[in-house]
């Protein structure tokens, strides 16, 4: 574990992100949770702290930049996040913006427990779909999903679950049918390799 909080913080402000002393703590309890109930359940492929900050905590900030950049009115809105795992990016989403309802959909029994627990722990009030998506029949403001499977696949998922926009986390490869057929803009993430495909489902009421 970080000996240190500082240690922990540091690795959120060389990426760009300030927390406050509760976000901080708030982290810190997930990485620990996460370490922990990792050597049961592998929830993550990571094992090493560092890595594990960086590829999920950091990484799932990199859609504030993003809906921040475009100008998303986020505050006070519902988001859900699609096949969510171990929280990615729906928790570290919750712990930074504070003012959003968030909801983590996730299908694995075991993953579900897991976010459940760690609500009780970070003391946070994010909700837990315990089901497949597809069955997921509520709407939200946004929807996003990270490392979630084949883009053709999930694209039309997402969009049925959303009133607004959509946010789809992906890594370096990108194929023009994401943005010439399905109609998806591209977000560049700066300082890295990887972007984030977004789309405007429904115009803002006039």
């Amino acid at each position: 574990m970080f000996s240190k909080g500082y240690e922990l913080e540091d690795l959120f402000l060389k990426a760009g992100f300030h927390l406050e002393p509760d976000q901080l703590e708030k982290f810190g309890l997930y990485l620990r949770e996460i370490v922990r109930w990792n050597r049961v359940h592998n929830l993550v492929g990571e094992t090493s702290e560092r890595d594990i900050v960086l590829r999920h905590f950091v990484d799932s900030l990199y859609l504030v930049r993003c809906i921040e950049d475009l100008g998303v009115d986020w505050r006070g809105k519902t988001l859900a996040d699609v096949g969510s795992g171990a929280g990615f990016p729906g928790v570290p989403l919750k712990i930074y913006l504070r003012d959003i309802k968030v909801t983590l959909i996730e299908s694995v029994a075991k993953r579900c427990s897991f976010l459940e627990f760690l609500k009780t722990k970070i003391d946070e009030d994010y909700r837990v779909i315990c089901e497949r998506a597809e069955r997921v029949e509520e709407r939200f403001y946004i929807t996003v999903a990270r490392a979630l499977g084949k883009f053709e696949r999930i694209a039309p998922l997402l969009e049925n679950l959303s009133e607004r926009y959509v946010f789809v986390m992906k890594g370096s490869k990108l194929e023009e049918a994401w943005t010439e057929k399905l109609g998806y803009r591209v977000y560049r993430i700066a300082g890295t390799d990887s972007f984030i495909l977004w789309k405007e489902v429904s115009p803002p009421s006039r």
